[in-house]
């Protein structure tokens, strides 16, 4: 039978048949990734062919994943030199972050693109919380709204608890299977909530201290929006280390700087130290935002001592 993987608890998957039924599924010894060296084998929102075992317990064993078109990959927490599959054949991802209680850095926001345009997954960024937000803090969301939607990039500034603008969330997310992810304590569980009735994740609390959240979900979860519509909930992430991604490619995931490839004077350029380049002379232009600017050195030095 044919079916896709709508949650991944490690070693056991529930799988959603094409004829409607839910399979408890595992898996039928190791399958190959393509090279990929990554701690869960299987994501949700990947197609599988599994067989019902004979035991009669009701159980299903996972022969086959089928091919993928897409995924969102990170560096493994668990294992070095591993990586893990947040989610697989994806329309979007939709990241939540916050500016505050607790607060989602820019270069936080870069690398989830930079993964997302990786595999020309669009993006959307929604900025919650915005009812604590002072005078200066709507300001400020709304400058970054401007800097990222002229990069090409849907966004939206939302109060999950004051339910303003969820409106505009379902028009995003109609039609397509998302990604939503996230820093823990940026209202991903309770916008679930909110938005598919009979859902109830798991709330937590951030921290005043520490100003993080904790951790709620614990395993990633595939969710019927409507009949049309898809959201993948994922454990929320502390950070984002990107995997299969050579140094003098990841310009290539900014769109500012995509524009100027074959412009600089050596075509393996970094836009770090080279002469004549065109995304320095641009930055120095103010043409590329020093945040962004930020963020793509920030990468290329993690890559570099990586490699």
């Amino acid at each position: 039978m044919r079916g896709r993987v709508i949650k991944s608890t490690g070693s056991w998957y529930e799988v959603a048949t094409e004829d409607n039924q839910i399979l408890r599924s595992r898996l039928r010894g190791k399958f190959k990734q393509d090279g990929l060296k990554v701690n869960n084998p299987i994501a949700v929102g990947d197609w599988v062919e599994a067989e019902i075992e004979e035991a009669g317990d009701g159980t299903a064993v996972i022969t086959q994943i089928l091919p993928r078109e897409n995924y969102i990959i990170r560096k493994s927490t668990r294992k070095s030199r591993f990586s893990h599959i947040l989610a697989a054949n994806l329309d979007q991802a939709v990241l939540v972050v916050t500016l505050a209680f607790p607060r989602t850095s820019l270069g936080f926001i870069d690398r989830f693109l930079v993964a997302a345009e990786s595999f020309r997954i669009p993006s959307v960024i929604l900025f919650n919380k915005c009812d604590i937000l002072e005078e200066d803090g709507l300001d400020y969301t709304a400058e970054l709204q401007s800097l990222y939607e002229s990069l090409g990039y849907q966004t939206a500034a939302i109060s999950v608890l004051e339910d303003e603008d969820l409106d505009v969330v379902k028009d995003l997310l109609h039609g397509k299977t998302s990604l939503i992810s996230g820093h823990s304590g940026v209202g991903k569980s309770s916008l679930l909530n909110r938005l598919i009735p009979g859902v109830t994740q798991k709330i937590g609390e951030v921290s005043t201290f520490a100003n993080k959240g904790t951790h709620t979900t614990t395993f990633a979860e595939l969710f019927n929006l409507d009949d049309e519509s898809f959201v993948i909930d994922t454990p929320g992430i502390k950070e984002l280390g990107l995997v299969e991604m050579e140094v003098e490619e990841i310009s290539h995931y900014f769109p500012e700087m995509r524009e100027l490839i074959g412009a600089c004077r050596f075509h393996n350029c970094t836009h770090n130290n080279e002469p004549d380049c065109a995304v320095k002379a641009a930055y120095t232009e103010g043409l590329i935002d020093a945040n962004r600017y930020a963020s793509y050195l920030s990468m290329l030095e993690d890559q570099d001592n990586r490699r």
